[in-house]
């Protein structure tokens, strides 16, 4: 029996000894590190220096959180995460935690990070003879009949010893005396005592004998406990029950029903009557669990299931039965009853995500280990086999350990987070039994953002069309670009770029907001002398390292009406246009008096003019052609008709706020002889005192005219190369009846643009915000050979 005083009853000498021998081995086996401890080491004690022998980094231990995350049941030890010294933490008694199991191994896995190590540690407690031998009865009683022959056996009770190997029970003694001697035999692993009659029996003689059993364990110092037996002498009933086996064997699997049958054991008594009638019990000295797990049938010997049968908590049960016959006294014998447990396939393998990353750059390379999983089963052989797969079509892969059923999360191809930015990882742990059991778990991982992302502009390039004479730092424009990377990688910034060039310079008086992107003019841009232009605007993200892009902005400035037409004959004089004309009186009606002309810097219908007249002194005498400005004799002249005629005629643009300008001509009616004369004479007057004015109005007539004919050329030349596809269409002006008799062609940017009156066939469409006489001309050539 144990007591405290026998389990703490060794020398101090035996301690030191034993400790000093097994805690210095310490060898690496198959990659594992591997220490021997005796059990009861005190609280504190060290084990080893686990990241010298695993040779790790010891001043980086605290910052890879160098760690036990498995295998250390109710934290018996722990690691020391400054110098990687492993530790006892929990007072260790071997046999609690393996009871008669040996080896008693526990298994640690250690884990340090970044980069991620597993490491598996084994710890051996080894056995100390802590436990005294002690049997289950304070005094055993036996019976024998007179009549037993010298050389009988009886069977003893067994000692218990908690101890294992060396430190178990070894042998049984008995107290000196002249009848019985004791006889060891062994079954399996255990050593069963019998006491051997040496001297027959006179129970007239003694009727009882005392006798002391002594069991020793072969601890150094060995143990002992004893147990007090007496003897009693009986007469008769001479033979006892014979089994026709000593050890029966049988096999049943896990979960199997209760009330099944296992085995039937089976004795003979040679006696008749009651002496030869027999009944079976259980031993004694079995575990009470095994009383709940099987039943025995005192009469026929069949033993069947009475509780639960897992293979994961037993393997194998063993039993004694013991046959009695009913003589008197009875003689009883036993057996010794193996069943073995076959394992089925009832457990589902576990999955132990050992370390996860949860979140992985996608900048990472093929290879980056996110997560290490431990995959355990219960079940043994096939049935414990596990297969481990993960989802399909993910950018990542599970690769096996060195060691079984272990497994590495990794990375097997690059990653874009703008395309996916979250995977659910689903791995599935499938037994080899029949049928396969499996198990799932599902590991999320994010993918965090890298700047690969340059900003992008939704057009490019971007066509801005800008109404001259604007404001001086209004907003005119604004440009928006995006980014597919998050946060500050897809912050931006805006800016003009700025380029030394003539072309360039004009952006000098453009400014931009660098974080909405609008852009204001610093300047009011005049169409007469700039039409267009363009610029870039560059997008910066935020990241580290940062990218840009840039847009071309091309500028289109629009015509407004603010020039005044300009009156080119008659010609100014003192701020004022005034022209004398002498025709004979005999001319006939149509007869053309002269042409006033004019032009307006601007263009369409800002630029389109309209003659009208505004005085006259006989509507019937004079006519005024609206485009043309010609000025005809309406009628023959009579002889009442006044000799001079006073026309002012207004010169008005069409734009929407029409600009004006007057031109005053006097037509003096002469006789015909002195029609010529006075011809004559002025045009010598002219050639003496206004030969300059003639000089330069020629220059201006012969330009105007070069170009009207260049124009008509270019039309002409166009409506002949236009294709067959385009149909024609025709505008009405509403407010005119007329005739258009010419038009005008002119090129701003990419477009081209023609300026037409009434009634004038044309072969496109007119321009959002121009005029409504001003048209695009549709390209025959692609937009990117129009822009020059």
């Amino acid at each position: 029996m144990r007591t405290g005083g026998q389990r703490r009853g060794i020398q101090s000498w035996w301690v030191a000894l034993s400790f000093s021998v097994m805690f210095s081995c310490v060898e690496r086996v198959s990659g594992q590190i591997k220490y021997s401890i005796p059990e009861e080491l005190k609280v504190g004690s060290v084990v080893g220096n686990v990241a010298k022998d695993l040779g790790l980094d010891i001043s980086s231990l605290e910052e890879r959180r160098f760690r036990i995350v498995s295998g250390s049941e109710d934290a018996q030890f722990k690691v020391n995460p400054n110098n990687g010294v492993l530790i006892v933490h929990k007072n260790i008694d071997r046999e609690q935690l393996c009871e008669s199991v040996s080896p008693c191994m526990i298994n640690l896995k250690m884990v340090a990070e970044n980069p991620m190590e597993i490491h598996h540690v084994s710890v051996e407690i080894l056995d100390v003879n802590d436990y005294s031998p002690s049997f289950q009865e304070e005094e055993h009683i036996i019976e024998i009949a007179e009549s037993i022959h010298p050389g009988k056996r009886f069977q003893l009770p067994t000692a218990q010893d908690p101890d294992v190997v060396m430190n178990t029970v070894r042998l049984y003694k008995l107290n000196q005396n002249d009848y019985f001697n004791i006889q060891i035999r062994e079954r399996g692993d255990d050593k069963i005592p019998f006491l051997v009659l040496q001297k027959s029996l006179d129970r007239e003689t003694h009727h009882e004998h005392k006798l002391i059993l002594t069991a020793v364990d072969g601890g150094n110092p060995p143990r002992s406990g004893t147990l007090n037996m007496t003897v009693i002498v009986l007469d008769s009933n001479d033979n006892h029950p014979t089994f026709s086996q000593e050890v029966y064997s049988a096999t049943i699997p896990e979960n199997v029903d209760v009330d099944t049958s296992v085995i039937t054991v089976k004795a003979t008594d040679l006696d008749e009557g009651v002496n030869g009638d027999i009944e079976y019990v259980f031993g004694g000295q079995l575990d009470r669990k095994i009383y709940a797990m099987f039943s025995l049938n005192k009469d026929t010997g069949e033993i069947r299931v009475k509780g639960e049968i897992d293979f994961e908590k037993a393997e194998v049960y063993k039993l004694d039965v013991q046959a009695t016959d009913k003589g008197q006294p009875p003689i009883s014998t036993d057996c010794r009853v193996i069943i073995k447990v076959l394992d089925k396939n009832d457990n589902k393998p576990e999955i132990d995500v050992t370390s996860l990353s949860k979140t992985v750059s996608e900048d990472s390379k093929p290879g980056t280990v996110v997560s290490l999983i431990s995959i355990t089963d219960q079940d043994a052989g096939l049935n414990g086999k596990v297969i481990c797969s993960i989802s399909d079509n993910m950018p990542f892969e599970l690769k096996p350990s060195f060691q079984e059923n272990m497994y590495s999360l990794v990375l097997k191809q690059h990653l874009d987070r703008e395309s996916v930015s979250h995977y659910d990882i689903t791995i599935t742990a499938t037994d080899c039994g029949q049928p396969p059991l499996s198990t799932f778990k599902t590991l999320s991982i994010d993918v965090s953002d890298v700047n690969d992302n340059v900003p992008e502009f939704l057009h490019s390039p971007v066509e801005l069309y800008l109404v001259e004479n604007n404001v001086p730092g209004n907003l005119i424009f604004s440009v928006s670009a995006s980014d597919k990377d998050l946060n500050e990688n897809a912050g931006l910034t805006y800016h003009i770029v700025r380029e030394e060039s003539s072309h360039q310079r004009i952006t000098a008086f453009l400014n931009i907001n660098s974080d909405n992107g609008q852009i204001s003019a610093l300047k009011s841009f005049d169409f007469e002398t700039l039409k267009t232009f363009q610029f870039q605007v560059g997008a910066t993200d935020s990241g580290s390292p940062s990218l840009s892009s840039n847009v071309t902005v091309n500028v289109f400035i629009l015509d407004q009406n603010d020039n005044a037409p300009v009156i080119l004959y008659p010609v100014s004089s003192n701020g004022s246009a005034e022209g004398v004309e002498e025709i004979p009186r005999n001319v006939n009606a149509g007869h053309l008096v002269t042409k006033v002309r004019a032009y307006d810097a601007d263009i369409g219908y800002n630029g389109w003019l309209l003659y009208s007249l505004q005085e006259v002194t006989d509507h019937s005498l004079f006519g005024l052609d609206r485009y043309t400005g010609q000025i005809r004799t309406l009628r023959l002249f009579t002889e009442t008709d006044e000799a001079e005629h006073k026309l002012v005629i207004l010169v008005k643009d069409n734009g929407n706020v029409s600009l004006s300008a007057t031109a005053t001509v006097i037509v003096k009616v002469v006789e015909p002889k002195e029609a010529f004369a006075a011809s004559d004479v002025k045009s010598a007057a002219k050639d003496d005192e206004d030969s300059n004015v003639t000089f330069y109005l020629m220059i201006t007539l012969g330009s105007v005219s070069v170009l009207f004919l260049i124009s008509i050329i270019v039309l002409i030349a166009m409506q002949c190369s236009k294709s067959t596809d385009y149909t024609s269409k025709y505008l009405q002006e509403t407010n005119y009846d007329g005739t258009l008799c010419h038009s005008i062609q002119y090129r701003s940017g990419d477009k081209r643009y023609m300026f037409v009156g009434p009634r004038m066939s044309i072969g496109s469409t007119i321009v959002p915000g121009s005029h409504a006489n001003t048209l695009v001309l549709p390209g025959r050539r692609r937009t990117s050979e129009e822009v020059s």
